[in-house]
């Protein structure tokens, strides 16, 4: 079983998570993430694609350009757009698309569980991108964006799962970018 553990997240404050939300890193390119945050300095996507802060064509590689993912997610946690919480949690997390739900924990695990098969991989990644994100982990000291991981059926976890889902969410609301629920 993978060792998992809670942790401090650092998360909007209500009244900004819209503007701060994005969508994944990869599932748009330099130029769509770009065109989202146009006009929306509080974008995560000032973060998780720093290169929208360069002339098009930068290569998103560049250490330049890490360095400046770096210097602004210090910059969000310095102006309030990033806060990080004073306690460990562990975090559920809801998305709605095409009216069904699906809920999941965000907790701290333990690469060794990856690397040695404990976490099972759910897709082949390339080793370009593998190295992109490390890279991007290492220069913010923090993983920005949550690995979403599946699990078997655990009537345990199901239980706290619907104990606190039934609570009124701190994040309720549906993303312009895909017009999924969160």
């Amino acid at each position: 079983m993978a060792t998992i553990k809670p942790f401090k997240g650092l998360r909007p404050p209500q009244e900004l998570v819209e503007q701060v939300a994005s969508r994944p890193y990869d599932v748009l390119n330099s130029e769509e993430a770009r065109m989202e945050a146009e006009g929306n300095e509080k974008s995560l996507y000032h973060i998780i694609k720093p290169e929208i802060d360069f002339p098009a064509g930068t290569d998103e590689h560049a250490e330049p350009v890490y360095a400046k993912a770096a210097e602004n997610f210090q910059a969000f946690q310095e102006k309030g757009w990033l806060v990080q919480d004073a306690k460990e949690n562990y975090y559920i997390y809801a998305q709605t698309m095409n009216g069904k739900t699906q809920y999941g924990l965000v907790v701290g695990a333990y690469v060794p569980d990856y690397m040695n098969g404990v976490i099972k991989k759910h897709e082949l990644t390339r080793r370009d991108k593998e190295e992109d994100r490390m890279k991007h982990v290492r220069v913010n000291n923090a993983n920005i964006e949550p690995v979403f991981f599946a699990y078997p059926d655990n009537e345990k976890l199901d239980a706290i799962i619907r104990k606190y889902t039934a609570e009124k969410p701190v994040y309720d609301f549906i993303a312009p970018g895909d017009g999924f629920g969160h």
